[in-house]
């Protein structure tokens, strides 16, 4: 899986382009309650083209940038086409995705200052509200595999930033973890790994990605290169291209292609 025979620095073609005549998934609002934040929140889930309550699904929690919300992949993003192509290829496990809003406060909205620190900090509350919440509201409602290794995280920009912070702090929830182009919140590699001889044992797939052109490629640098230091398993991506959805679909095309 971390081999090097396949060059993902090269960018797919069509991947994201909506076919005729393939079976469709379907993608819908949903409304949990929030004990974290104190009152009910919105996420997007997709389910699979063919989706029945009588098999069982893994489990990919997909997160969106800093100026986003629960819709930003949606609309930015079109994951449900990429992933009805990847069905219609046979080229992807049976998953449910889950797009939930990573901005865990009451008024959850992008809006105003984005970087003022309740904001900032309410990225942060996001792993209980992830963890405490949204996740057993996923498991309560839909057919869903509940060991960690059928549930996967991953994310662009902030939320790559989350997608290492909460998956690698717990890694008892989540065997697979990507991060397109993770922006400042990430935590210091030493602190995202304090013990990266057991995070080796305990990973199905670490994925790091980022455009060569991204003013904040320094935060995948210094995680990159301080995985290849400790002999961490990982796919390092440094691609063509800026902070921008180009690079974060391809991340998606290509990490949801490996897990599970």
């Amino acid at each position: 899986m971390y081999g090097n025979s396949t060059d993902y620095t090269v960018q797919a073609t069509g991947y994201d382009k909506e076919r005729d005549s393939i079976a469709r998934g379907e993608i819908r609002t949903i409304e949990y309650p929030s004990a974290t934040v104190g009152n009910n929140r919105k996420a997007r889930v997709y389910t699979p083209p063919g989706y029945s309550a009588a098999e069982k699904y893994s489990v990919l929690y997909l997160l969106h940038g800093i100026g986003g919300d629960e819709n930003e992949w949606y609309s930015h993003g079109k994951p449900q086409i990429i992933l009805d192509n990847l069905y219609a290829d046979q080229s992807i496990k049976p998953m449910i995705v889950v797009l939930p809003n990573g901005r865990a406060m009451r008024n959850d909205r992008a809006e105003g200052d984005i970087f003022a620190p309740d904001k900032v900090q309410a990225f942060e509350t996001f792993e209980s509200d992830l963890l405490q919440d949204l996740i057993p509201y996923i498991e309560a409602n839909y057919s869903v595999l509940t060991g960690r290794n059928n549930r996967a995280i991953a994310g662009l920009s902030m939320g790559g930033g989350q997608s290492l912070n909460i998956g690698l702090n717990n890694l008892d929830r989540f065997a697979w973890i990507g991060a397109f182009s993770p922006a400042p919140n990430t935590k210091l590699p030493e602190l995202l790994l304090p013990k990266p001889d057991i995070a080796a044992e305990q990973l199905s797939l670490l994925w790091l990605s980022c455009g060569d052109k991204d003013r904040l490629k320094d935060i995948s640098d210094r995680t990159h290169a301080y995985l290849s230091q400790h002999s961490v398993p990982h796919i390092w991506v440094e691609e063509d291209g800026d902070h921008d959805w180009p690079v974060w679909k391809n991340g998606l095309y290509q990490f949801s292609r490996l897990i599970f």
